[in-house]
């Protein structure tokens, strides 16, 4: 009787992972045509956090974030808010000089005249929800520089990423977003960190995931061709097409919650885009619903 029960319970692990292959295998598949007919280098890595299985393609290539890297930084800041070195809630001087002109700032044109005490937790929303790039650059200058968020998130444990830009300098050179990168994987697992709450406190956190719920900024992206309602805490990114007609990144990454409370994570990241804008977010919208659709089986 217990060789038996062994053997049922071998075939059973045996069929189970089987079924859990067979599904991996299909969404690949998918993201694999949604991917092939396209004119851009595309990356892809999605996480199932209820049995941990990942889905990706070129999930460990180094892309450009652009304004992915405000959630990094959001995370930076809201830890030394945890540390006590400021308070969400404080007063934040922003100068006329900090409203830079020629550069996507909300937050400019609520103070074009600067000089005005801002609350951190405006800036952070400003920052994310809808990646204001003057915001950014205050929130770098606020924790100490790039360094500090690039030294933050390395020691959660992410090794592929490289925090080393401001917005400034990327609008000076467009080169240095390409110094600005990170892998789909490293930004799956940098979100799992978030949303299992190894990174902030509870406070902290949960201001963070507010925010990010409530992104305004490339809606045609993960969510473009979710059903109307999901939720998704997500975190954009664009660099604008250039002379040549290339757009050299059109990112998202965030947290799906499917219609029976399970987690989805997914970290997109188009780049070097002949496609056009439009395009660039049809195809991180496919690769969003493929998964999606995946998670519901």
């Amino acid at each position: 009787m217990k060789r038996n029960s062994r053997i049922f319970l071998t075939l059973t692990a045996s069929f189970f992972s089987s079924a859990v292959f067979a599904q991996t295998n299909a969404l690949q598949i998918k993201m694999d045509s949604i991917i092939n007919s396209k004119k851009a280098d595309v990356g892809v890595s999605v996480l199932y956090l209820s049995d941990q299985r990942i889905v990706s393609v070129n999930g460990d290539k180094h892309y450009p974030m652009q304004s992915v890297y405000k959630f990094h930084l959001a995370l930076a800041v809201l830890n030394q808010v945890d540390q006590g070195k400021f308070k969400l809630d404080q007063k934040v001087l922003i100068k006329k000089s900090d409203l830079l002109p020629d550069t996507w700032s909300p937050l400019r044109e609520k103070y074009p005249n600067g000089n005005v005490e801002v609350p951190l937790s405006e800036i952070l929303k400003y920052t994310v929800s809808e990646s204001d790039n003057n915001g950014c650059d205050i929130l770098f200058r606020l924790i100490g520089g790039t360094s500090k968020a690039h030294q933050f998130i390395k020691k959660q444990g992410i090794k592929e990423i490289s925090i080393v830009g401001t917005e400034e300098e990327m609008h000076k050179d467009d080169q240095v977003q390409f110094r600005n990168w990170t892998t789909p994987k490293a930004a799956n697992d940098l979100l799992k960190k978030f949303q299992e709450g190894k990174v902030l406190k509870k406070t902290t956190g949960d201001f963070l995931m507010k925010i990010m719920e409530e992104t305004v900024t490339g809606p045609g992206k993960i969510k473009g061709l979710l059903p109307q309602g999901t939720l998704v805490a997500h975190k954009t990114g664009n660099s604008g097409v250039n002379k040549e007609g290339i757009t050299a990144a059109s990112n998202d990454i965030g947290i799906v919650t499917l219609p029976n409370g399970k987690k989805m994570l997914i970290s997109t990241f188009v780049s070097m885009s002949k496609e056009n804008d439009k395009e660039n977010d049809k195809i991180i919208a496919e690769l969003a619903k493929a998964a999606f659709e995946e998670g519901l089986k």
